[in-house]
């Protein structure tokens, strides 16, 4: 008599020609054994576990790589621009022409702070590149009326593209007007820096002299024009003191009558429009790094800035523009500007250290690894900070301009 197939855990065994299609065996031990009808599903629970500890690593490091705080915002903006490369993107059909880059920018530049270097470099580069250099001959209406503010936008947003616009101009919300929000960027100063260049250069101007500089500024009263820098702080001038020294902020804060007021509330809306509208907002002090970031950032725009600036011919006319019958004021007049000007540091500081952070993150390194507790006053130097005067056809800009043209 055949003897019936015995199961394992004793008795007979209940599948003698092999486990159901639909089911599965009572005994783990034979799990593998039984499914020769699944190969792709043999694996022990040594591969599971193996898999599941995998997963967890990889989930732990996501974690804490979203903790560290994960690529910075203008990196996930620059590759909604670039696109992500796949296969099917190199192997189908070709894309629709796009530009790779931003085709709309706005440089709304803070008054004395490089931004005539800056704009001389642009005319330069937009003849070498072929974007649309887009300036304004209005220099001193920063702050607009709701209808002219809607009637700029309609004059930028209707430029042919790519394009950069410029003009001393507090921040606009194109959305606000059912635009598309452009790109900006900029470039800010050292507070108590930028106010000793403006004071003396609305008096004395530059090398060109005194009597040129006077046309600019023919209502400037001799007393006036004369008028000692301390003298100024330390009897509380109006050009000397509170609001005339709030400044820069409301160039990030905006249209909003409250942007025009020293406060925690126009401090923080500049803040929060840095974060979420300027691509980059650099520092003077470090201008060839924030030419060096601009070229990487928009290279359609600034490709080779920097090697124009370095050249010999442009440092030659940075010399050439150093603002003349300039003093320093006493320690006593700066610390009394320092206080007067708390929201503008606080601004600037932060800046500051998120210009750092983004200058680490492309691995150049800071002179200054951390902010000193008093702003350190310091003149800086002609060939970084100083700029040609508001004349946009002046006989050595076009020198300069038709040397670099190739």
């Amino acid at each position: 008599m055949k003897k019936k197939q015995q199961h394992p855990g004793g008795g007979a065994d209940p599948w003698p020609h092999g486990a159901p299609l639909g089911g599965a065996p009572p005994g783990l031990g034979s799990w593998k054994r039984r499914l020769p009808l699944l190969p792709f599903l043999r694996f022990s629970l040594r591969d599971y576990g193996f898999c599941m500890a995998t997963l967890l690593v990889f989930c732990l490091g996501s974690l804490l790589y979203q903790l560290s705080g994960g690529p910075p915002r203008f990196l996930l903006d620059l590759r909604q621009y670039l696109g992500n490369s796949t296969y099917l993107d190199d192997h189908g059909p070709p894309p629709s022409k796009v530009l790779p880059f931003p085709s709309q920018v706005v440089y709304n530049r803070v008054g004395k702070c490089g931004s005539r270097t800056v704009v001389l470099l642009l005319r330069i580069l937009s003849e070498k590149h072929g974007f649309n250099l887009v300036t304004s001959d209005i220099h001193n209406k920063t702050r607009l009326t709701k209808n002219e503010q809607m009637e700029l936008i309609k004059n930028i947003s209707t430029a042919e593209q790519p394009y950069l616009f410029t003009r001393h101009v507090h921040f606009l919300n194109f959305s606000r007007f059912g635009g598309d929000q452009p790109v900006y960027i900029n470039i800010i100063r050292d507070p108590v820096n930028r106010f000793l260049s403006n004071y003396f250069f609305r008096r004395f101007g530059d090398w060109r002299g005194e009597q040129n500089h006077m046309i600019r500024t023919p209502s400037m009263r001799q007393e006036e024009r004369y008028l000692d820098i301390n003298e100024c702080i330390l009897e509380n001038y109006p050009e000397c003191s509170n609001p005339r020294l709030f400044y820069i902020i409301p160039y990030f804060c905006g249209q909003h009558p409250r942007c025009r007021e020293p406060g925690e509330w126009a401090l923080e809306r500049a803040k929060l429009n840095v974060n979420e509208n300027f691509l980059l907002v650099g520092i003077l002090e470090e201008l060839e790094d924030v030419l060096l970031l601009l070229e990487r950032f928009l290279p359609h725009y600034f490709k080779g800035v920097l090697s124009i600036y370095k050249d010999p011919e442009h440092r030659k006319l940075g010399n050439m523009t150093v603002t003349v019958k300039k003093t320093v004021p006493s320690p006593e007049a700066v610390q009394i500007l320092y206080q007067r000007m708390r929201y503008e540091y606080e601004f600037y500081h932060y800046v500051k250290e998120q210009f750092h952070l983004l200058k680490r993150k492309f691995g150049l390194k800071s002179h200054i690894s951390k902010p000193p507790l008093r702003p350190h006053f310091f003149i800086p130097t002609p060939l970084e900070t100083e700029e040609p005067i508001d004349d946009e056809e002046q006989d050595d800009e076009k020198w300069l301009e038709d040397i670099y043209k190739r």
